[in-house]
């Protein structure tokens, strides 16, 4: 059943430092997780290739160590980055409402994403996180090689230089185990994981490169690709009615179209070739009996819609293998993906929360059920020396500019206004009159714009040297301890302060 989707805000990242944003309220939040597990336990008529849902959520949620059915997983994800605080928050959230409920929360770290964010801003300078020259080519992150040990050090003391104590025990922490952790991925996640865990947060963190490998994934992907065309109508769909509603014309916002051409469809997925390090959009053709992808003359597989689902995993798990490829859910599949068969409340940022309304549509056209909800979190710190400076406000300057431009005292301009609204349309009056207006404006307001554009070009000055002090997207381990402290507080009371569930 296609559902309408739910209104959602037009969220915005908060302006203040130390300000935070959740959506939906502590309160509700809570209880919609409660609804989420609900729903989501007894959605045995939801069928994934003739396997009920409830049935491959159980047994992914203990393989990934969540045995208790009973208590609720909150989940957030994101790709393996140097996260800044406003990404940061959705870790300290999930586990905020996960000791709130007697739940577990789990970060979901990306690794078959492009690499993006993998530069510190130390000494005034951007430094990659790892010397890997491949740095900027690499199709996903998971092929990235781990830092060598003098580059490791070198970050280490320019850290070490410009205090950042907690970046210093992540870079010391990578230290250690550069020789068990050959790939970045997993020496990056572990290390951030482990200085969370010394700010006393609680969550699991687990890279999502082994999900795909599972059971219960391979029979979506089963379950979408032998229903190609259906899959890729209900997606094209649900971005039509998307960009409609937020008034775009743009046929790649916030991604393209799934590729449909008589008998071919482009999947949702990327194709990943490991032994090339390269990936592609995957594009399968219609037979007789299913749907095809091809990688070769000698290698095809059939996605069959009447087939065995565990049978189907099965054999795309060893034709996988043996061709050594993968296929890894780009962004809408894998949001879908954790939120219908790992989570009970999936907490996004604002940009993911926009999208998933996406998700929220094709959730109900093609699988036939109501979407869980989600939440939306995020938050803002910036650096501690920008608390006593007054940030300037260029856009309340170029306004004034306006003001000073387009102004006449003591009611002239009105006057003028109602003079060339009362002479006849395109005649040489209305002309006269506009030329007059307009140049009495310019003498009158000469001194005073020229005084304007000095204190413009003074503020741009500023503006360009406040612009690091007011960066929001600056790596969270940079910050001062005791304000990322400060900022675990301040949501643990929002969500202690608002009841039980």
């Amino acid at each position: 059943m296609s559902q309408p989707p739910r209104p959602h805000t037009d969220w915005k990242a908060p302006a203040g430092d130390g300000q935070m944003l959740i959506w939906p309220q502590p309160a509700e939040l809570l209880r919609q997780t409660t609804d989420n597990h609900r729903m989501l336990s007894s959605a045995d008529g939801v069928l994934i290739q003739g396997v009920p849902l409830t049935l491959l959520r159980g047994e992914l949620r203990r393989g990934i160590g969540h045995a208790e059915a009973d208590r609720p997983l909150l989940a957030t994800g994101h790709q393996v980055e140097l996260h800044h605080p406003g990404v940061w928050a959705k870790n300290i959230l999930i586990d905020a409402a996960a000791r709130k409920m007697g739940g577990v929360a789990y970060h979901f770290a990306v690794d078959s994403d492009q690499p993006k964010h993998l530069h510190l801003r130390l000494g005034g300078a951007l430094r990659p996180i790892t010397d890997d020259p491949e740095l900027a080519r690499v199709p996903w992150t998971g092929l990235l090689r781990s830092p060598s040990p003098p580059h490791l050090e070198d970050l280490l003391s320019a850290a070490a230089g410009a205090g950042h104590e907690l970046l210093c025990g992540v870079l010391r922490d990578m230290q250690s185990r550069l020789g068990e952790q050959p790939r970045l991925a997993t020496l990056l996640t572990q290390a951030i994981h482990g200085r969370e865990q010394e700010l006393g947060l609680g969550h699991r963190c687990m890279l999502t490169g082994s999900l795909w490998e599972t059971t219960p994934f391979l029979v979506l992907l089963h379950h979408v690709l032998a229903r190609a065309d259906a899959f890729a109508e209900a997606y094209n769909a649900a971005l039509l009615r998307y960009r409609r509603a937020e008034g775009s014309a743009s046929p790649g916002r916030p991604w393209p179209d799934l590729r449909r051409d008589g008998d071919t469809c482009e999947a949702p997925f990327w194709l990943d070739w490991h032994r090339q390090r390269r990936r592609q959009r995957p594009v399968l053709q219609r037979s007789a009996d299913g749907w095809v992808l091809t990688l070769d003359a000698d290698r095809r597989f059939l996605f069959v819609a009447g087939r065995d689902a565990w049978s189907a995993a099965d054999a795309l798990r060893r034709f996988l293998s043996l061709s050594e490829v993968r296929l890894a859910p780009r962004a809408l599949m894998l949001t879908l993906f954790l939120r219908l068969f790992v989570a009970d409340q999936f907490v996004h940022g604002i940009g993911g929360g926009r999208y998933d309304q996406v998700t929220d549509t094709v959730i109900g056209s093609f699988l036939g059920m109501v979407p869980p909800a989600f939440a939306v979190t995020t938050a803002t710190l910036y650096l501690p020396e920008a608390a006593q400076v007054q940030r300037v406000d260029l856009s309340a300057l170029l306004r004034e500019g306006r003001r000073i431009r387009h102004g006449l005292p003591n009611g002239r301009k009105a006057d003028f206004v109602r003079r060339i609204d009362s002479a006849p349309r395109r005649s040489a009056l209305r002309d006269r009159l506009f030329h007059e207006m307009h140049q009495a404006m310019a003498e009158q307001n000469r001194d005073a714009l020229v005084a304007w554009e000095r204190r413009l070009s003074a503020a741009r000055l500023e503006a360009e040297r406040q612009r690091r002090l007011f960066d929001r997207e600056l790596f969270f381990a940079i910050q001062p301890r005791h304000r990322l402290l400060e900022l675990i507080d301040k949501y643990r009371q929002a969500l202690d302060n608002c009841g039980r569930p």
